[in-house]
């Protein structure tokens, strides 16, 4: 097994940004915006019992979720790690969560740790596969 090279700085930054795609579309509540980031085959797992397999599932949960229970919500996440695994594929974790209408801080509850696995598609970085779990017990 040959060790893949060190990701370019342009890379790093492009993976870095993936997270600030879905916190855009998420302040829009955008659910279009948001599946876009997502390739077309894609897995989205969230607590609860969710879990979406292609983008269509996955736009149209978020519609849903930004009419109701996301309804004037935002979302962060900042990377914790990116780490390539292949020329074409890297995962990212991040650390964020929810805001509520009126915060400016993740409270500790609606906290969370996120695991991306992200493919590259032509010029861009997509979302194959995201997970994330509460950081509090």
């Amino acid at each position: 097994m040959s060790a893949t090279p060190p990701p370019t700085a342009a890379d790093v930054a492009a993976l870095r940004a993936v997270p600030e795609l879905i916190i855009a579309a998420w302040a829009r509540h955008d659910a279009d915006g948001f599946a876009s980031v997502f390739t077309d085959d894609a897995t989205l797992i969230l607590p609860g019992d969710v879990y979406l397999t292609g983008r269509e599932q996955i736009r149209a949960f978020m519609a849903q979720a930004f009419a109701g229970p996301f309804k004037g919500t935002q979302v962060t996440g900042e990377p914790q790690s990116v780490r390539p695994l292949a020329d074409d594929v890297a995962v990212l974790v991040t650390k964020g969560g929810v805001l509520a209408p009126g915060d400016t801080e993740v409270t500790p509850e609606r906290a969370i740790r996120a695991t991306w696995v992200l493919a590259r598609q032509g010029a861009d970085w997509r979302i194959a596969s995201y997970q994330n779990t509460p950081v509090a017990a």
